[in-house]
Order: C-alpha cells, then structure tokens, then sequence
C-alpha cells in the first residue's frame, strides 16, 4: 500500500537519550535557533492529566515552542506503537511542509525505532478481547504476575518490559495468543528488513553518578511541583491505579502511597530506584543504535546542546524558510 506520509528530503533532528538528560530543553532551544517544532517521542507524555509525573512541558515553553503528540489520549484509553508512529509521520511531514525543522524528541527507544526504521507495524494483529482478559488478569493479580507468565512465551521481550509495564505486557500476551508468535519475531522481522530513514540522531549522555544525581533531585522536584496532588486528582476523576498509565514511573508509588500500602519516605526512595533502573534501561537500548551520534552534556547548558547539533551534526545548514 503506498505510503500517505513521505519521510521529507529536508532536515529531520531526533534527540534521545536516557531521562533526565535535558532532552526537551534542548529541543526548545533548537527549535529557537533553527525555526523548528518538536514531535514528543515520550509514550507517558501522550496521555492527558499526567503532567508533572511523565515531566512534560509546561505551558510556558509549549508557548514558545509549539509542540505536538502531547495530550493524545486518556490514561484509559490505549495508544499502540502503530498509533503513535502514523501520527509522528504526520507530524513531521507537516513540520517539513512549513519549511521549518522537525525535531522528534523522547525517551521511548520503541517508538524511535518503530519511526526511524519504518517498522511495519500494521501486520502486527490485535485483538480487543483478548487484551479485555488480560487487562482482567492485571487487575486481579498484577502485571509482574503476567510479566511472568510472558517470560515463559517471549523471554526476549520479557526482558525489556519493566514487570510493572502492564501497557506492553499485555499488548505482548496478546500478539502471542493471538498468533502463537512472541512479537519479538515481529519486530526481529522489522529489523532484518531495517530501512533506516534520514534523520540526525543525537543521544545525550551524563555519567552514571551525575545521572543519578539529576534522576534524585528530578524526583525531588515533581513531587514539590505536585506529583501527589496530580494523582489523587487522577483517581478522583475515576481512573483506576490499574491502568496501564497509572503504574508508570512515579504514579504507580505514589498511588500505594495514597492507598496506604507504602509511606510517603520509601514511595519517594521506590521512584527514585526505579527510575535509575529505567535509565540503565534507556541507555541499553540506545546504545544498540549506531546511527546515533552521542554528546556528553554533563559540562553543556541546552544552548550549547542545540549550538552543537547545528553546527557539527548538521553542519550549520540553514533551516527555516
């Protein structure tokens, strides 16, 4: 079928790296510099009320900088990879269109790569009922429990997925009983037929120790900005602490915070250890990309980030028309 969205001929910039690296001040300031517009790539970003938690922009720098793929679903409804990956073509062939710079900025290795190397996606089948009984088992008996239960069908995907990721392990129980195929052989088909799109890849890095340092006081920070009160507002509204988006980084802690099931000391500790894990994560999976060019920023301020993507990853190339 012949593709709606063509990948543009002109600049596409993709800023990655694990979190807390200062990717999204980079990309503002590259987009002040260059007259671009930024595609979030972060898969908790997308989802509405979930503000402080999954660190996105504030309204202040969505003013100066136009921004899109936020806000795209609520935390009770799914938002597939094959979703996400249509809407950031649009994107960035709109941007383009503009005459000015797309710069698609995240954290989400699965949906770069799904973007980047043109992933298929759409011969990877769904089934809404089995995900229905799935999200059941969840409920009743948790996602590290299905997490298990996936290790035994698809230990490669196992592997990657965070037990408390429900989003994707059901999403990858579900190909499975679909198919009788672990997904992972979907997407190791992808890759052996990788189509690597046009773009400037460039990783941020910190060492270890500062990252861990930034990870704590970031924390630090979401919770003075109100982390707390954005997910008893969450559940107030009815969203249950079941949903795949509410056992992310940061809510999941603090919803058995409020139920009681941790003190507000070790629910704050819980994140911030679970966050450093993500981040080794991150960096795995990143490092695995050798079209990405990688910049230690632990010396740099986000001017001197975008300074150094123009002017040495796109060679000073004028951008905006």
């Amino acid at each position: 079928m012949e593709r709606q969205n063509q990948w543009p001929e002109t600049p596409v910039v993709v800023i990655c790296g694990p979190t807390a690296t200062g990717k999204t001040a980079a990309a503002i300031a590259l987009a002040e510099r260059l007259g671009g517009e930024v595609v979030n790539a972060d898969s908790m970003q997308v989802y509405c009320g979930m503000d402080v938690g999954t660190a996105k922009p504030t309204p202040a720098e969505r003013q100066g900088t136009e921004f899109h793929l936020l806000d795209l679903a609520t935390p009770d409804q799914q938002l597939t990879v094959a979703d996400w990956k249509q809407a950031a073509e649009e994107a960035v062939a709109a941007i383009a269109a503009k005459g000015r710079l797309p710069i698609v900025c995240g954290g989400t290795g699965l949906y770069l790569r799904a973007l980047l190397d043109d992933w298929s996606l759409a011969a990877t089948p769904a089934s809404p009922q089995i995900r229905a009984e799935l999200m059941g088992w969840v409920t009743r008996s948790g996602a590290p429990w299905l997490h298990e239960k996936l290790q035994e069908v698809d230990p490669v995907t196992a592997e990657r997925l965070h037990p408390n990721d429900a989003i994707r392990i059901v999403r990858a129980m579900e190909v499975y009983l679909s198919t009788g195929t672990p997904i992972s052989l979907f997407q190791e088909r992808d890759r052996s037929t990788r189509s690597p799109r046009q773009a400037i890849r460039c990783g941020l890095t910190v060492p270890r120790p500062q990252l861990n340092a930034r990870i704590n006081a970031r924390v630090d920070a979401m919770l003075k900005a109100g982390l707390v009160k954005e997910v008893q507002g969450l559940l107030l509204q009815g969203y249950s602490g079941e949903l795949g988006p509410m056992k992310s980084l940061g809510y999941k802690e603090i919803v058995e915070y409020l139920h009681g099931e941790l003190s507000y000391d070790n629910a704050v500790e819980e994140i911030k250890i679970n966050t450093r894990r993500f981040a080794k994560r991150q960096q795995t999976w990143f490092r695995a990309d050798r079209l990405i060019e990688w910049l230690d920023v632990s010396e740099l301020s986000s001017a001197e980030v975008a300074a150094h993507i123009h002017t040495e990853l796109l060679q000073g190339t004028p951008v905006a028309s």
